[in-house]
């Protein structure tokens, strides 16, 4: 009797810590191109979300740079991540796989420089500092530094660790030119009521993906895709959506609709004939 008491004690308490684990958060890791604070903000309401309508719960993850955000990537260390740097050579090895992406407009990488600025080609920042926001970023840093480099343009860089960290440098007069995403860019100046001009800008790249783990079982991945695209047709999700955006000054259209790596085969093919991958 005493050993059977102990059997239904002990399968109680395996069954309580297999539930708990499967209840467990799943993380959500988000490209640091904003402030933390700003970046919950946004974050937040969007998760809680779609944890609600999914029953999958997600918990939101935010390094304080880019460079740590995407150390984590390469670790595999998020079970979704908002990221576009999961396509360069050494972070695609975590093998994240895109599931979604942004309903908004392609995005494209810039070099700006402040309205009243003396510059006004790439030629005249030859030998000037640049500020980009981190050495991994794809639209702020790859993009522009390569099509420098492919124009024997020479410059300096600095960095501000993501992308408005660079702009507020900008817009204080650290840096005189900046290498920016230009959504952010545009949103950051009409929050900050700021006037640049643009010297150069890229092709058009698909915005950033949310992408998931291998490790995550799919049915769980299935149920937080149905919850982010639902949003924008949902009452409460396109409220959600619109109060979010109005705290960055994004503009629509808002929300999300499924994707796959197919899709963003254009950032691959950069990776594959860049010319800053070939430098020792």
């Amino acid at each position: 009797m005493l050993f059977k008491r102990i059997t239904i004690i002990l399968f109680c308490f395996s069954s309580f810590f297999l539930v708990a684990a499967e209840n467990a958060p799943y993380t959500f890791g988000v490209l640091a191109q904003r402030n933390a604070l700003l970046t919950a903000q946004y974050w937040n309401p969007i998760l809680t979300y779609v944890s609600s309508k999914s029953g999958v719960p997600l918990i939101l993850k935010v390094a304080r740079t880019a460079p740590e955000s995407n150390l984590a990537i390469q670790k595999g260390s998020y079970d979704f991540v908002y990221s576009n740097t999961i396509f360069s050579p050494k972070m695609a090895e975590a093998n994240y796989q895109v599931i979604l992406r942004p309903r908004d407009r392609a995005i494209t990488g810039q070099i700006v420089t402040l309205a009243d600025s003396s510059l006004y080609t790439l030629q005249d920042i030859a030998g000037k500092e640049v500020g980009f926001p981190s050495l991994t970023a794809f639209i702020g840093y790859a993009v522009p530094m390569d099509y420098l480099q492919h124009q024997s343009i020479n410059v300096n860089p600095v960095f501000g660790g993501n992308q408005e960290g660079i702009m507020a440098q900008l817009k204080v007069g650290k840096v005189m030119v900046a290498a920016v995403n230009n959504q952010v860019m545009s949103a950051y100046a009409r929050r900050e009521n700021i006037s640049y001009r643009v010297l150069w800008e890229s092709e058009k790249f698909l915005n950033i993906p949310i992408s998931v783990h291998p490790r995550i079982p799919k049915d769980a991945v299935q149920a937080i895709q149905n919850a982010f695209v639902q949003m924008n047709s949902d009452p409460e999700g396109l409220k959600i959506l619109e109060a979010s955006a109005k705290l960055i000054a994004q503009d629509s259209p808002l929300g999300f609709i499924n994707s796959s790596a197919k899709e963003y085969q254009s950032y691959r093919d950069f990776y594959a004939h860049s010319f800053i991958k070939k430098k020792p």
